[in-house]
């Protein structure tokens, strides 16, 4: 016989993100001249009754006194409510309505408002058991009804003892009232909520931790939305990955450490062993190393452009999706491009920093306009392209060559080979990735091939420019300035120091590798990429991975998705299907991709499945990886 299970959900800080009567101060008291006073009062003594440091019925007193609320501002009250439910409780909706007879609201707060916000996820009214304000004729909160067992000390196992509930009694809350459920013997666990609030107090108290609710579910096996709680896939971001990076995979519920500099190899190797999500700059090196270690890896983002730094193939080999930001920083790394082509031509820097020495070198000697000027663009994809469209609308005559056939834009003039490049332009700026094959594509034979006077202008990758040659021939005059904004050997963070030949060098720019360094750069990259992985965990969609065979579904409806990554072998979508036909399981939709070195399947199905499926496909001759979603 199946025993039922009863939830208990308090609902300040644990059904939503909020103290409810926080909020309704912040609209009671919005124009009383002691407002924030009053506001910091209020979550004092919320906070004070929280931890068990005030009785229940003295907090509930003093706070209802200081709000000075009225009737009308209880339907504000519910609409800023409506924005702050708990994101797990949000994601989990399903979950809250079919098992709404067995699902309590318990609360120290007030029916007025908690009644219209879990009604909309499927909790009866009924099942509802908080407060009540009391109003005077003008519609004035002057108190709350005393005889309600809830508006006194230990009012909440109380309730629960009238109502007889039969099966198991779990209690969900954040607060220290919700742990004297458990502590009378009215309940069989409490769950010490912690997505919103973390109190030390509480959580000594608990029998079980749950950053979400995904996490109850999950050790209650009735998890509905996603097979595996999110709390419990750790998440490493490195190098200052922008807060707003960082926001979006906390409300997703992931269990998240920020490290604001990069790590050694050795040190990645060590801390990888527990991550499911890595997310990278420029400077971090995922090496085949590092990958050793990564067995409970899911995917990599890098919060940047490029991703050499990272050993594609054998996150290949492992079942690693990895995602970058391949159009985020264009405009910023282009706009860079401009100005400092306008910078060299004009020999601005120097003249600067003279000028900072007390110098006074008034002079149009070897200063230029760039109208009508030869720019080279060396690697023609999205940032040269867009370099192309600018430059040649501020009046430079453009030529590119690159090694993929690309479509010119405007009148941009398309050369057969590098070498004519550099011989035909004045202004030579780079714009390739970081394949082994760029390495030193500027060596010294190129960069002597350069016509006499030209500039350099690389805000690529460090390793394709010859540093050594590069200074030789600014030294001697051959080159009249260089913008180089990486460099073969970069420190790790801020702390460490910089050491380049290049430092000195007349006419030379050089920057802290910035070229996508600005707010609004950074902004889009944290929302593009922690979408793009988001998207992968929850529905398996690959679109825009750069090491995975692109697919992009919607979001699962009805069904439960198996996803399979293997080696791209003949034969194994046959077994696939097979295993699913021997257990007479239909399927739904079926989508299959592949590349030279895996395949990625995507099967839905509309029944549930035993493990024994799931051993079968795991077993599978070439299996790599595989995943299950609900």
């Amino acid at each position: 016989m199946t025993v039922t299970k009863k939830f208990i959900i308090d609902f300040d800080s644990t059904f939503t993100q909020v103290e409810a009567l926080d909020i309704l101060g912040e609209i009671s008291l919005n124009l009383d001249p002691e407002r924030d006073k009053k506001l910091k009062a209020i979550k004092d003594i919320t906070d004070l009754g929280m931890e068990g440091n005030l009785t229940f019925r003295e907090s509930l007193e003093q706070r209802v006194e200081l709000l000075n609320a009225n009737r009308s501002q209880i339907a504000d009250l519910v609409n800023a409510l409506r924005s702050k439910v708990s994101k797990s409780f949000q994601r989990n909706r399903e979950f809250l309505q079919e098992n709404a007879d067995d699902i309590y609201i318990i609360s120290n707060g007030f029916k007025d408002f908690i009644i219209p916000i879990v009604a909309e996820y499927g909790i009866k009214e009924e099942n509802v058991y908080a407060n009540e304000f009391l109003y005077d004729d003008e519609g004035n909160i002057i108190g709350f009804n005393r005889d309600n067992l809830l508006s006194k000390n230990n009012g909440k196992p109380e309730t629960i003892k009238r109502l007889n509930l039969e099966g198991d009694i779990y209690v969900i809350g954040d607060g220290y009232t919700d742990y004297e459920i458990k502590a009378s013997g009215v309940a069989n666990k409490f769950y010490a909520f912690t997505e919103n609030v973390n109190r030390p107090k509480v959580l000594a108290k608990a029998d079980h931790v749950a950053p979400s609710l995904d996490e109850i579910l999950y050790v209650n096996k009735m998890n509905k939305k996603f097979s595996y709680p999110k709390s419990r896939i750790n998440v490493l971001l490195l190098e200052n990955v922008h807060p707003i990076g960082v926001d979006l995979m906390k409300q997703e519920g992931y269990n998240i450490e920020v490290v604001p500099s990069a790590l050694s190899e050795e040190e990645l190797a060590e801390k990888i062993k527990n991550v499911s999500i890595l997310g990278i700059r420029s400077k971090t090196q995922v090496t085949a190393k590092v990958l050793e270690n990564a067995n409970r890896l899911l995917s990599i983002g890098a919060f940047c452009i490029g991703t050499n730094q990272i050993d594609l193939e054998t996150c290949q080999e492992k079942g690693i999706a990895v995602f970058n930001a391949p159009y985020s920083n264009t405009r910023s790394v282009v706009e860079m491009a401009i100005s400092e082509i306008i910078f060299l031509m004009r020999n601005l820097f120097d003249k600067s920093r003279a000028m900072h020495e007390g110098k006074w070198d008034k002079s149009a000697k070897g200063s230029f306009e760039i109208r009508g000027k030869k720019l080279g663009i060396l690697g023609y994809g999205n940032i040269g392209a867009q370099l192309s469209v600018l430059a040649e609308n501020m009046g430079m005559d453009v030529y590119y060559y690159d090694v993929i056939e690309k479509l010119a834009l405007g009148n941009a003039t398309k050369l057969n080979s590098l070498e004519t490049l550099l011989q035909t332009c004045d202004v030579i700026s780079m714009h390739v990735d970081g394949r082994k094959e760029n390495h030193n594509i500027m060596d010294e034979t190129h960069i002597r091939m350069m016509k006499k006077g030209a500039l350099l202008i690389n805000l690529s990758r460090g390793h394709i420019v010859d540093i050594p040659a590069l200074r030789d021939a600014l030294m001697d005059g051959h080159l009249a300035g260089a913008a180089i904004d990486v460099f073969p050997s970069e420190p790790k963070n801020n702390e460490e120091p910089f050491e380049s030949e290049l430092i000195g060098m007349p006419n030379t720019i050089l920057t802290p590798h910035i070229g996508g360094s600005t707010l609004e750069a950074q902004q889009n990259i944290a929302h593009f990429v922690p979408g793009k992985i988001i998207e992968y965990i929850n529905t398996g969609n690959t679109y825009n991975s750069v090491n995975f065979p692109n697919i992009q579904l919607p979001f699962l409806q009805d069904a439960h998705r198996l996803i399979h990554i293997h080696s791209n072998e003949p034969g194994v979508m046959a077994e696939i299907n097979q295993v699913l036909a021997g257990h007479k399981i239909n399927i739904v939709g079926q989508y299959l991709k592949t590349n030279e070195k895996i395949g990625y399947v995507i099967t839905d199905i509309d029944k549930a499945y035993s493990s024994k499926v799931i051993d079968e496909l795991k077993n599978i001759k070439g299996t790599i990886r595989f995943r299950m979603l609900y």
